[in-house]
């Protein structure tokens, strides 16, 4: 049983209203957001109506600031327009549908000049459009909207897409826009490609920044931004008509030879039933030359797999899985081979894939793989035995492998934090000192579960070894308690 003294529903209704009231009032002085969203809750409960208006007057006020909004002020903006979200979406939409899409599409009007004096960096306030992007499309079903003026609406907001807000829009609203609205957005879309580029005379054209091909001109960014607003918008409607062809003439030859570009296209043929073609578009791709390849094509490798198990070739898409596998020590390949084999040979399967991943020439992608797995005796096992390769600011990677070793194996959890540990010290990265200082305290609060430390330094003589060598790190030692 809770105690009436934890802050829930039932205790505070203990208090009374006149008490709650009193307290609300209390709390909310001198916090302008409190006191808007109990003006909302008052304004809302007097009539729907009445909240739309005071969401308006909001709206409008929002969209008239000028002051600049940094990293400090941001969440109270955030919880301002968030409010207004909610009430849109809720209590509005519930009682006029209507009257909450005229509202929404204002809230999402006001993105540009927010972003515009707003300090976004970690994409917080992005997110809230995002979710009121996709409220338009509950809001416009709910308000049986004319499909040509939404479309029209669709085709204004996504001119005006300044700082993505409006992405993914023709998917959120595709069931209230049908295929009628679908049809016209996509002839607005294409009279907007063939109007004529308004290229200003040469001593008028402003320069707005500087590339490696020289001064970047305001037309061209605008031209340039009207050219990708319409290809995405056409293959975003190809794909909500279900039309592959459409979404195909969006790239020319050359581009569709891109393995990410011709994934997506087999992909959409597949889904239209023709995996013939879907293999000759996967086919035809050009990879780049392994030695410039920074991470693998695995959208291509899945796309082939799945045309080859449309085609019946089941054999071919094991063969690419275990491939991928092998190459890659991609984790979900392997997952997926070992999945369709007979009861039995997936064990045997799977025992050979651990010696393999065991055995790999990447020491780092062995590990990451034989953690995530998990295997973590083979893991504790491959450590000790190429602990002298181990690179210590690779901490992404070492960080998570010495959290998973260090209940049963301490002694591999200890000299995966010594690497990182070591590189700190040795490379005299101070930004990285009081991470340092964790995984030496780390060590030491491990090291009693280390029964031999075999070949290796004791916890102890490690650390006096450290301080003789790196003793005037004053900055290091400062940190360990």
């Amino acid at each position: 049983m809770s105690s009436k003294k934890t802050l829930n529903t039932k205790n505070l209704e203990a208090l009374g209203a006149q008490r709650l009231a009193e307290l609300l009032i209390e709390i909310s002085t001198g916090d302008a957001a409190a006191k808007r969203r109990l003006r909302l809750e008052l304004a809302g409960a007097e009539s729907p109506d009445e909240a739309a208006k005071e969401v308006r007057k909001r709206l409008t006020v929002i969209g008239r600031s000028r002051a600049f909004v940094d990293w400090q002020n941001r969440r109270v903006l955030m919880e301002d327009l968030e409010t207004q979200r909610r009430a849109i979406a809720g209590q509005i939409a519930k009682a006029d549908a209507v009257e909450a899409l005229d509202l929404m599409w204002r809230f999402m009007a006001l993105a540009n000049p927010i972003f515009a004096r707003c300090d976004d960096s970690n994409g917080a306030v992005i997110g809230i459009f995002h979710a009121a992007s996709t409220d338009l499309g509950v809001i416009a079903r709910a308000a049986k909207a004319d499909p040509y003026k939404l479309a029209d609406q669709t085709f204004e907001a996504l001119t005006r897409n300044d700082y993505g807000q409006y992405d993914g829009l023709i998917s959120v609203l595709t069931p209230p826009l049908g295929q009628e609205g679908l049809e016209h957005l996509k002839q607005r879309m294409i009279a907007l490609s063939r109007e004529p580029v308004q290229r200003p005379p040469e001593k008028e054209r402003r320069v707005i920044g500087y590339g490696s091909g020289g001064p970047l001109y305001e037309d061209e960014i605008a031209e340039r931004a009207r050219v990708s607003t319409v290809r995405q918008a056409l293959m975003e409607i190809a794909d909500a008509q279900g039309d592959a062809d459409a979404f195909i003439g969006q790239y020319d030859e050359e581009t569709r030879k891109a393995p990410r570009i011709a994934a997506g296209i087999a992909q959409r043929l597949l889904a239209a039933g023709r995996a013939e073609e879907a293999l000759k578009i996967i086919e035809a791709a050009v990879h780049r030359k392994p030695s410039n390849r920074d991470w693998p094509d695995f959208e291509w490798e899945d796309a082939r797999i799945d045309v080859l198990e449309a085609l019946g070739r089941a054999d071919e898409a094991q063969a690419a899985r275990w491939s991928c596998f092998e190459r890659f020590l991609s984790a979900q390949h392997l997952r997926d081979y070992l999945k369709r084999l007979p009861d039995f040979d997936d064990v045997e399967a799977e025992e050979r894939a651990l010696d393999y991943a065991q055995g790999s020439r990447s020491l780092l992608q062995s590990l990451s793989f034989l953690v995530s797995w998990p295997s973590l005796d083979r893991a504790a096992a491959l450590i000790a035995r190429r602990a002298g390769e181990l690179e210590g600011d690779h901490y992404e990677i070492l960080t998570t492998a010495a959290g998973a070793l260090a209940g049963k194996h301490p002694l591999a959890a200890t000299l995966v934090l010594r690497s990182m540990i070591d590189f700190s010290l040795n490379k005299s990265r101070s930004s990285r000192y009081r991470h340092a200082a964790r995984h030496l305290m780390e060590c030491s609060s491990i090291a009693s579960a280390v029964t031999d430390f075999g070949a290796f330094e004791t916890h102890n003589a490690y650390e006096t070894r450290l301080r003789a060598e790196h003793g005037r790190k004053s900055s290091f030692w400062s940190l360990i308690s």
